[in-house]
């Protein structure tokens, strides 16, 4: 009686060379075919194993591998296999491919947490204001956290670890472990919207992390820029009006305006309005994200007039290197080499304006506050104030600039 089963030898499966399909029982097959690859030479021919089913009455045929990876014996269980799942129903093509996709799902799992840190910088750092901020969040990662979890992976990540990260740094460097807590956050939400991990983030700081750990307003004073008391600022004006440097007119016309040293060392020549007395900043040059009109004094425009240009430069502060700004460090460079000045910064002058408005001037606060380009933090406030109250601000500016450029008085400046 022939066998139904188990038809073919390992001797036939090696001697068949005859293009055609020769069946093994069971919907087992033997493919033998012309070879198609261009390094063949006349009369080679692949081999493979085929698995014929009927499912829902109709038939349908799945690849089971070639010869030289799967031999007989190998391709006899895997149709057996293949025909217990069709007995139960199944298509054993689809459950390969759901066996597939399952592993691809759970390779995917296994990026690590420094891979998903890089593939989170790659994606966002186009929206960034400059490569440094790109930089900065690549060196706070790779200081702190990928030591503990950078080859572990993301789907992985546990309160435990975030911990382990923070605790030794969170009293001695609040404001850093701050920033590497809330990036590390960032990181592991992006993972999670990529499927690549599931659940809460253990690095969220409200509900979670704020239960383990201090609050950083109990751990470390806020520390702010040191700022050179008003009543002093007339006689450092003029100290600083008798030197001549570039640096020199930056950091005084820095003061007369009150904004930040990247804002003054970037102003470029496109920004001025000097017929309208008007400085616009567009909002990328701005923290805020927002252009910002600054009225300019009498004394800034002069200042502006003065300066020595470089061909081809837009910039208003040339710097030393060809076709760029002033150094950020120029104007505290200054600040430093001047005799008496001890610990101040540039950023701290706003600071003397804001306690001059305050103390010396009846201007409402909301006037200096848009003067500073600070962001109102009270929403209804901010809602209702639509526009910047440039002429009011202009008042203010002119009597900032008499202020600095006269000694102190004390009588208060009206609004």
């Amino acid at each position: 009686m022939p066998r139904t089963i188990n038809k073919l030898s390992a001797i036939e499966v090696a001697k068949k060379t005859k293009p055609g399909t020769y069946g093994d029982g069971g919907g087992l097959y033997l493919q033998v075919a012309k070879s198609t690859s261009k390094v063949a030479e006349e009369g080679d021919v692949t081999k493979s194993w085929l698995f014929r089913f009927m499912l829902a009455g109709k038939a349908r045929y799945m690849g089971l591998g070639d010869v030289q990876t799967f031999n007989l014996k190998e391709a006899r269980e895997r149709a057996r296999a293949a025909r217990q799942l069709v007995t139960d129903g199944k298509d054993p093509i689809e459950d390969r491919r759901e066996r597939t996709a399952a592993l691809r799902a759970d390779d995917a799992k296994r990026v690590t947490f420094k891979q998903a840190s890089e593939r989170y910088i790659a994606a966002h750092s186009a929206g960034w204001k400059n490569a440094k901020h790109a930089e900065q969040w690549k060196n706070t990662l790779e200081t702190y956290a990928w030591p503990v979890i950078g080859d572990l992976p993301v789907a992985k990540v546990e309160t435990a670890h975030i911990t382990q990260i923070l605790e030794p740094i969170w009293t001695t460097k609040t404001e850093t472990a701050s920033r590497v807590r809330g990036r590390v956050e960032m990181v592991l939400d992006w993972a999670k919207a990529r499927h690549y991990r599931s659940g809460d983030n253990p690095a969220r700081w409200r509900g979670h992390l704020d239960k383990l750990l201090p609050a950083r307003s109990k751990v470390a004073k806020v520390e702010h820029h040191a700022a050179m008391p008003y009543a002093e600022l007339p006689a450092f004006m003029k100290r600083l009006r008798a030197m001549d440097s570039i640096s020199a007119r930056a950091l005084e016309f820095t003061i007369l305006t009150a904004v930040r040293t990247g804002e003054a060392i970037g102003a470029t020549e496109g920004e001025f309005d000097f017929e309208k007395k008007l400085w616009t900043i567009p909002a990328e040059r701005m923290k805020a994200d927002r252009a910002h009109r600054v009225p300019l004094s009498d004394r800034s425009i002069a200042i502006l007039k003065a300066l020595p240009r470089e061909a081809g430069s837009p910039y208003m502060f040339a710097g030393a290197r060809p076709k760029k700004p002033l150094s950020n460090m120029a104007m505290l460079e200054l600040l430093r080499g001047m005799k008496g000045i001890e610990g101040l910064t540039v950023h701290g002058f706003r600071s003397t304006f804001r306690d001059w408005a305050a103390e010396r001037s009846n201007f409402p606060r909301e006037i200096a506050e848009a003067a500073l380009a600070h962001v109102l933090s009270d929403k209804t406030e901010a809602a209702y104030q639509r526009g910047d109250m440039l002429d009011k601000r202009r008042r203010l500016m002119t009597a900032w600039a008499g202020y600095c450029g006269t000694a102190p008085t004390p009588n208060r400046v009206s609004a």
